[in-house]
């Protein structure tokens, strides 16, 4: 890989994972279905004119039911889920609970489509829900009676990637990313606008949840799925979901150094054996290997 897209790979990586610290400021002020429908208006609202310019829109129109269909399983659930999880664990622990996408997506994939489970993706499956398990131990977190509350929703919305991940690979393969990531994102803001309009706080929040909230909807939507994109078309999607790997990292390290959270032994381990899980449920190793060869 150039040392360009490595660079990319890292900016991408840090800027998810600083997404779990924006939530984690900006959801006990907004809310976090409202905090999500101004995230993903203001991703739209950055996306189209690029959608506009790249001569894309007519895809966007053309599409627009099953875009529609994407921003809501793929971004407006799972991201409402994610921030209401973080109001009871920490950015970093969220973002651990992120990484478990790719094993839903290969789980899925067997499911839905029959895909070949391998055995090496079967033990991956098997090590990444024992790392799952091992977080919910940790009660250092958050308190043993309230744990399970947010680990499944970070794992119901885990399962919403995976779906959504199949979903556009079979129906939207002959879409352009860009038009993908602007359409779903406008179909998500969408179907989130009833809700926040019903549910604005009384209280107006404060500067610094609005600063979190637009950086989240610009650089950590926006910006980050142009990176995306970007990289699947220069390095393909082996590599690029390899930024799987680092978002953990950077999200356990923004909670450290700006919300001052705790690493846990339980953290790490659960981390790591997620992280080892996702390996071998994608094989990503031995496909970067491949590529690399060819």
């Amino acid at each position: 890989m150039k040392p360009v897209y490595l660079m990319e790979l890292v900016i991408l990586a840090a800027l998810w994972g600083a997404s779990f610290l924006f939530m984690r400021v900006g959801a006990p002020e907004f809310g976090p279905i409202v905090l999500i429908a101004l995230r993903t208006a203001i991703a739209a609202i950055f996306l189209i004119p690029l959608v506009i310019m790249a001569g894309k829109l007519k895809l966007i129109k053309e599409n627009a039911l099953l875009l529609f269909v994407v921003g809501v399983i793929g971004t407006a659930i799972p991201f409402s889920l994610f921030s209401f999880a973080v109001l009871y664990v920490s950015a970093g622990y969220a973002s651990i609970l992120n990484a478990t996408a790719p094993i839903f997506t290969a789980l899925v994939a067997w499911i839905w489509v029959s895909e070949r489970l391998t055995l090496s993706a079967a033990l991956g499956l098997l090590i990444g829900f024992c790392g799952v398990v091992l977080l919910v131990l940790d009660d250092k977190s958050v308190s043993a009676e309230m744990i399970w509350i947010p680990v499944m929703a970070c794992l119901a919305a885990t399962l919403c990637y995976g779906i959504m991940a199949n979903f556009a690979r079979h129906k939207l393969g002959h879409v352009h990313p860009l038009a993908i990531a602007g359409g779903s994102q406008l179909g998500a803001a969408l179907s989130l606008a009833p809700f926040g309009w019903w549910l604005w706080p009384h209280t107006p929040p404060g500067q610094q949840a609005w600063l979190a909230v637009i950086i989240l909807g610009i650089a950590s939507t926006a910006i980050a799925f142009i990176l995306y994109f970007r990289l699947i078309a220069n390095v393909g999607v082996t590599k690029a979901m390899t930024v799987t790997f680092l978002i953990p990292f950077f999200g356990v390290i923004w909670g450290m150094l700006f919300l001052q959270e705790a690493l846990t032994v339980f953290m790490l381990g659960g981390g790591l054996l997620i992280l080892i899980g996702v390996g071998l449920s994608t094989d990503i190793l031995n496909r970067w290997r491949k590529s690399k060869a060819v």
